[in-house]
């Protein structure tokens, strides 16, 4: 049963934002000021699950770091955009590309520049930790912040939803 007030059974297709979702708010440098990101094992299982299940997966990331892009890609994301300045338009784009609409979207930010995305599909998800105004436009308010299994969270109900959680071999792999 879904702790989601939302028909997931038409949910075609998923995107995250990467600081403050699939990695926690606060982020380690290296010597060289790279941003250093943690990532959530329990996300990359359910993630990569969703993908072996007919999910769209698409990354949509203001940040650019070729880290995040192996990650995701390593699970078989294919649509990864980096350096995402004004994230509704890439998300526009990337429906129109899968001829989804609104109502098949979920998407999943934290905080002000997540906001025109949160408002423009038909689920728009927040990690607990997620800023005021974020959570407020928010249709589901995952129990967990960011970093910590938001995606699992969100995508183990919607692939259970629809029939697709632990139902055959491909959920017992890799």
């Amino acid at each position: 049963m879904s702790n989601i007030n939302y028909d997931l059974k038409q949910i075609r297709a998923v995107a995250f934002d990467v600081d403050g979702v699939l990695s926690p708010s606060t982020i380690s440098l290296s010597p060289e000021g790279e941003p250093l990101r943690m990532v959530n094992i329990k996300d990359g299982y359910a993630l990569q699950l969703a993908v072996k299940c007919g999910l769209k997966i698409a990354i949509i990331s203001g940040a650019r770091s070729k880290g995040v892009e192996v990650r995701y890609r390593g699970l078989g994301i294919d649509d990864i955009y980096m350096g995402a300045s004004v994230k509704i338009d890439i998300l526009h784009r990337w429906m129109e590309m899968n001829n989804l609409t609104a109502e098949q979207v979920a998407f999943v930010g934290d905080d002000i520049p997540d906001l025109p995305a949160l408002t423009a599909v038909g689920l728009g998800v927040v990690p607990n930790d997620a800023c005021p105004e974020a959570r407020a436009a928010a249709h589901y308010i995952s129990p967990v912040d960011g970093g910590y299994g938001v995606a699992r969270d969100l995508l183990q109900q919607i692939l259970r939803a629809q029939g697709k959680w632990m139902t055959d071999q491909k959920a017992f792999g890799w």
